[in-house]
């Protein structure tokens, strides 16, 4: 059986792309660190490890965290400082906030995932800022064009990265790309890894795609946000129309999903894979 990746972008209600433009004049209160035994339970049942991708802000806050997820045998991996696109940010901020998570994880960070999978021609600095505070690996390519990101005709596999190679294997890379599954759903190429699309298609839409990868004897890296496996925890916002559907769709079903999926596929952290791999 296949190993395959799960990422847990570990962010607060507030954090989202979609929702940040109207939570400005609320207190941002964090509440998801209440939900982070829940998840690593869910881990433990299934017997699962993951990468937890981090908003370091949330450690900072909670600096009790590290030590769970650590010692629970999961992995911690960056997911910037407050959740910032990299299309609003530029290298000198960005080598700044990874020097800060280096400090807020004593140096346990190898990996990293740019919200909004916002690596892309205007912002692939960030593959040599990670080169350059010695990251081992980034998990940011999306290999399907949507609205948001991503980009069509991708490497499927891991491979290596560069800033003048984001989408193929670049020989002289020096940094490990994992890029997120995609899959068909009605004759269309979609990002079923995670997020919206694994609580809006069917189920049977990502186990499906888990499969053909399978075949293929290419690892399956899929990813949840850790407010939908929690929604308890997530505040009823008021959202325009489209951005509310986004937002909060089937959001009671991902735990379940999840569940299922680690159940029936073996998944485990991108560390963990890495050190089991020929890279």
């Amino acid at each position: 059986m296949n190993l395959n990746l799960l990422g847990i972008d570990f962010e607060d209600w507030y954090h989202p792309q979609l929702v940040q433009p109207f939570v400005k004049h609320l207190k941002h209160e964090s509440k998801m660190f209440q939900g982070l035994d829940k998840i690593i339970e869910l881990l433990r049942k299934t017997e699962t490890t993951a990468t937890f991708f981090m908003v370091g802000e949330l450690l900072e806050s909670h600096p009790s965290m590290l030590d769970k997820i650590l010692e629970n045998g999961h992995e911690i991996s960056f997911h910037t400082l407050n959740h910032s696109n990299l299309n609003n940010s530029t290298k000198e901020k960005f080598l700044d906030e990874l020097d800060i998570f280096r400090k807020l994880t004593n140096g346990r960070s190898n990996g990293f995932r740019a919200p909004t999978f916002s690596i892309n021609s205007n912002t692939s600095w960030a593959i040599d800022a990670l080169i350059e505070k010695n990251y081992v690996y980034d998990s940011s390519i999306m290999p399907t064009k949507t609205q948001l990101y991503g980009f069509n005709n991708c490497e499927l596999g891991p491979y290596k990265i560069s800033n003048s190679s984001l989408t193929k294997n670049d020989p002289n890379g020096k940094l490990l790309e994992f890029p997120l599954m995609i899959g068909k759903f009605l004759g269309k190429t979609l990002p079923v890894s995670g997020g919206f699309y694994l609580r809006f298609l069917p189920l049977q839409t990502s186990l499906s795609a888990i499969k053909k990868y399978e075949r293929k004897n290419l690892p399956s890296s899929i990813y949840v946000h850790s407010w939908e496996l929690t929604p308890e925890f997530m505040p009823k916002i008021l959202l325009p129309l489209k951005e509310k559907f986004v937002t909060y769709h089937n959001i009671q079903k991902t735990y379940s999903r999840l569940e299922q999926i680690i159940t029936k596929y073996k998944f485990t952290s991108f560390e963990k894979f890495i050190k089991n791999s020929s890279f």
